[in-house]
């Protein structure tokens, strides 16, 4: 490529024209800001996700399972919030460890949850592990069976 100069000399142009590589980025940077929302959740309603791998949970800790009513379970037996720090301190001493799991429906309110957390922390239990898949119909079932029976 070459150009004239104001001497009439043909000279060399040197010089990288930018303007179609700006024109491609800002086409892509419109794009990508266009398509970006479309990748966020704008539904409210959140489900749990299946738990496809991870660490076993043991059955010799106490469970407390909590049904989509709001029904509360330790270890399969009924038992109300008001009970629940007072049971689980009377069944401390037959576990290994001071842990509990909670097992809750997914439409469980997260209220409920932390009601369990704080009857754990005042029986002094040192950990407390929330099952990630919620309880299954059968066991709901079977949960509601001992109460009726």
């Amino acid at each position: 490529m070459a150009m004239k100069t104001n001497k009439g000399k043909e000279a060399l142009f040197t010089e990288i024209n930018i303007t179609p590589l700006t024109d491609i980025f800002l086409v892509l940077l419109i794009i990508m800001m266009v398509v970006a929302p479309t990748f966020q959740s704008t539904d409210s309603s959140i489900v749990i996700p299946e738990i496809n791998s991870g660490v076993a949970i043991e059955q010799r800790n106490a469970t407390v399972s909590v049904t989509k009513d709001g029904s509360m379970f330790l270890n399969g037996n009924p038992i109300t919030e008001e009970n629940l720090a007072s049971e689980l301190v009377a069944i401390k001493d037959t576990l290994e460890k001071p842990e509990l799991v909670v097992k809750a429906d997914e439409k469980v309110k997260s209220s409920k949850i932390m009601e369990i957390m704080n009857a754990a922390q005042d029986a002094e239990y040192k950990k407390l592990i929330v099952a990630g898949e919620p309880l299954s119909k059968k066991e709901q079932k079977e949960l509601k069976n001992k109460t009726a029976g």
